[in-house]
């Protein structure tokens, strides 16, 4: 698994923390950007990087994208057919679950102004390490998702 990592301003800090610890655990981690903090900067630059990373291997790439609340970061993401991008920004950890065991999403987008450092390390793993069993139903759903991308509905 490759994770790909990606942040704009407000999530510069964790995602920093993250990826060193990522790699300290031997993950193959790629760091999409920023590179340094800008206040000014802007998120679709860095997290459709992301998104196009996950897009390119939908079922063995993964994203990690920080911002301050993780939603305009989940909404870039979910442009780029494949991607399965699902917010945190707090809450139970039965959150993130779901998201891999019903959804089999392959991007997280945290809310780097409502986490705490520490405890988000742990999510992260949790995430990184649940897998998506391959349920009918779950499957069926994500198959009508990614057919109504194909179908370029409009409304």
């Amino acid at each position: 698994m490759k994770i790909f990592l990606g942040c704009d301003h407000a999530g510069f800090e964790l995602k920093e923390q993250v990826k060193n610890w990522l790699k300290g655990l031997g993950y193959e981690v790629y760091d999409e950007g920023a590179f340094s903090y800008n206040e000014t900067d802007d998120y679709p630059d860095f997290i459709s990087i992301v998104a196009r990373q996950v897009a390119s291997n939908p079922e063995d790439h993964r994203g990690l994208v920080f911002g301050g609340s993780g939603q305009g970061e989940a909404i870039t993401a979910n442009r780029y057919p494949g991607v399965r991008a699902t917010v945190y920004y707090g809450g139970p950890e039965e959150i993130v679950l779901l998201s891999r065991t019903h959804n089999n999403s392959n991007l997280l987008s945290i809310g780097a102004r409502f986490v705490e450092h520490q405890p988000i390390k742990n999510l992260i793993k949790l995430w990184l390490e649940t897998e998506f069993p391959p349920e009918p139903r779950h499957l069926r759903r994500i198959k009508k998702i990614d057919q109504l991308v194909k179908d370029e509905v409009t409304f």
